[in-house]
C-alpha cells in the first residue's frame, strides 16, 4: 500500500512538472510571438511614415506637374493594393517603359530637304543615304524610346531616354532632378529637354501630329526640339494662380548653337509660365521663353550666283524668342469622353556674326568666293497654331496651319555670291487618331507641305504608337 501510495506521488509530482515546463514553453512561444507582431507594427510604421517623407519631399517636382492632364482614352485599370513592405521593395526597381513608334509615309522625292530661306538646322541621320529624321519615305520606324526612371533616395530623382534608330543607340536625356529642396524651387542636371516654349519638352510619342511644326523644325532641326547638357533651376510661386520661372545654362552644342569644346557655358535659357483655371470646363498656360547660344563654324550649304553650290560656315551670337500659349476644355472638367485643346507658338530669332565663303567637301571643283569672310545677319520668324477635339473616348481629330517668314538676311560683302531666298514657307495639316486606351494610338494625317519654295508636296503619314510599361503623366 505504501509502495502504491509513493508511486503515485511520483507521477503527480512528474506530472505537475511537466505542465510547469509546458506552461513556461507556452509563456515564451507567447513572448515571442508578441515581440515579432510588435516588431512587424513598428517596421510598417516606420515604412508609411518613410513613405510620407518621401511625398512631403517630392512636393516641389510634383508641383511642376501640377498642370498634367490625363491622356485621351479610358483610364488604366487600378493597379492592386500592395503592402508597406511590397512597396518599400519596389522603390529599389527603377520604373521602365518602351515606347514603339513607327510610320508609313507617303511624299515627293526631293534630293535635299529643307525649309527654303532658313539656315539648314539638320537632324538626326541614322545612316548614309537616308533623308534626315521623319522625312524618310515608305515605311520606317522612328525613334524607339526606352525609358528608365526611379527615386534615388528621398532627395533625388533620376532618369534616362535611350532613342534606338537603325542600329544606333543614343541619349537622349539623363538627368537628376532634386525631391526635397522646398520652397518650389527644382533643381535639374545632365542632359535635358530645355523648359523654353510649350513643345519643346515633350517627347515625339505625346504629339497631336505626326511630325514636329515648321517652326521647330526651322529652331532646332527636324527632331523638333532643344537638348541641353547642363543644369535647369526652377522655381514656382506659392500663388493659386499657377506661376513658374526657370533658367538654364549647359554646353550649348546642339543647334542653333554648336560645340566649341570650351570652358563655361555655350547657351543660356530663361522662362515663365502663367496660367490657371476659368470656371471647371476651362484651364489655359501662357509663356515666354529666351534661349541664347553661340555657333563657331556652323556649316551649311547655299545656292550660289557663280556657283551651283557654295558651302557656308557661320560664327556668331544666335537669340531666339519664343511666345506660346495653349487653351484646354472639358465637360465638368474631365477630358475623358470629350476634350478639345488649342495651341499656337511664335518665334523669333536674329543671329550676327561672320560667314567664311568655303567649297563644299563633295563639289568637283573650287567655289570662286573660297575662304571669303564677310558679316553675316538675320532676323526670321514664324508661327503655327493647331486645335485637337476628341469627340469620344477614342477618335481625335485635329487641323494646324503653320508659317515661316525668312525676314532679312544681310550676306554683307558676300551677297554677291549667295542667292538670298525671300520666302514664306507655309504647311496645312490635318489628322485623326484613334486610341484603344492611352497606351496605343493609330494615326492618320494628311498634309500640304510648301516649306519649299517651288514645290507643293501632298503627304500622306500613317503612324501608330505603342507604350509598354509604367508611363507619367504628360505636363500640361
Amino acid at each position: 500500500m505504501q509502495k502504491t501510495f509513493a508511486m503515485a506521488a511520483m507521477l503527480a509530482a512528474s506530472c505537475a512538472a511537466a505542465a510547469a515546463d509546458d506552461a513556461d514553453l507556452a509563456a515564451i512561444r507567447s513572448q515571442i510571438s508578441e515581440m515579432k507582431q510588435s516588431y512587424e507594427q513598428r517596421i510598417a510604421a516606420l515604412e508609411e511614415k518613410l513613405a510620407r517623407a518621401e511625398a512631403r519631399a517630392a512636393a516641389p517636382a510634383a508641383a511642376d506637374s501640377r498642370e498634367a492632364v490625363a491622356a485621351a482614352g479610358p483610364a488604366p485599370a487600378p493597379l492592386p493594393a500592395t503592402t508597406p513592405a511590397a512597396a518599400s521593395a519596389s522603390r529599389f526597381n527603377p520604373e521602365v517603359s518602351l515606347i514603339l513608334q513607327g510610320q508609313y509615309k507617303n511624299m515627293k522625292d526631293v534630293a535635299e530637304r529643307g525649309i527654303t530661306g532658313f539656315f539648314p538646322a539638320g537632324g538626326h541621320d541614322h545612316g548614309e543615304g537616308t533623308i534626315e529624321g521623319i522625312n524618310k519615305r515608305g515605311f520606317s520606324v522612328d525613334h524607339t524610346e526606352l525609358v528608365l526612371g526611379a527615386s534615388i533616395d528621398p532627395y533625388w530623382r533620376g532618369q534616362a531616354v535611350l532613342a534606338m534608330a537603325d542600329g544606333e543607340v543614343e541619349v537622349e536625356e539623363a538627368w537628376f532632378q532634386s525631391l526635397a529642396i522646398g520652397h518650389g524651387v527644382g533643381l535639374k542636371g545632365g542632359r535635358l529637354r530645355s523648359g523654353i516654349g510649350y513643345l519643346n519638352e515633350q517627347h515625339p510619342h505625346a504629339w497631336d501630329f505626326a511630325d514636329a511644326p515648321l517652326m521647330y523644325q526651322a529652331m532646332f532641326g527636324t527632331h523638333g526640339n532643344y537638348t541641353n547638357d547642363g543644369v535647369q533651376l526652377k522655381w514656382l510661386a506659392p500663388t493659386a494662380t499657377f506661376l513658374e520661372f526657370g533658367a538654364e545654362i549647359g554646353r550649348g552644342a546642339n543647334f542653333p548653337g554648336t560645340d566649341r569644346n570650351q570652358n563655361g557655358s555655350g547657351a543660356a535659357a530663361l522662362f515663365a509660365h502663367v496660367g490657371g483655371d476659368v470656371g471647371v470646363a476651362h484651364s489655359w498656360r501662357a509663356g515666354l521663353s529666351w534661349l541664347k547660344t553661340r555657333a563657331k563654324g556652323r556649316e551649311a550649304h547655299f545656292a550660289g550666283i557663280n556657283d551651283d553650290e557654295i558651302g557656308g560656315q557661320f560664327s556668331g551670337r544666335s537669340g531666339t524668342w519664343i511666345a506660346d500659349f495653349v487653351w484646354k476644355w472639358a465637360p465638368d472638367g474631365n477630358p475623358k469622353y470629350r476634350n478639345f485643346k488649342f495651341q499656337t507658338e511664335y518665334f523669333q530669332r536674329r543671329e550676327k556674326g561672320d560667314l567664311t565663303c568655303a567649297t563644299p567637301e563633295d563639289a568637283s571643283a573650287t567655289v570662286s568666293c573660297d575662304g571669303v569672310v564677310s558679316s553675316y545677319r538675320t532676323r526670321q520668324s514664324g508661327w503655327y497654331a493647331q486645335g485637337v477635339y476628341q469627340f469620344t473616348p477614342n477618335w481625335r481629330a485635329g487641323l494646324r496651319y503653320e508659317q515661316l517668314a525668312s525676314g532679312t538676311r544681310d550676306f554683307g560683302d558676300n551677297a554677291a555670291n549667295f542667292v538670298v531666298d525671300s520666302y514664306r514657307p507655309q504647311k496645312a495639316t490635318a489628322m485623326v487618331d484613334y486610341s484603344w486606351s492611352e497606351f496605343s494610338r493609330l494615326r492618320l494625317q494628311l498634309a500640304q507641305d510648301k516649306s519649299m519654295q517651288g514645290i507643293t508636296d501632298n503627304q500622306v503619314t500613317v503612324q501608330y504608337i505603342m507604350s509598354l510599361g509604367a508611363h507619367g503623366a504628360h505636363k500640361f
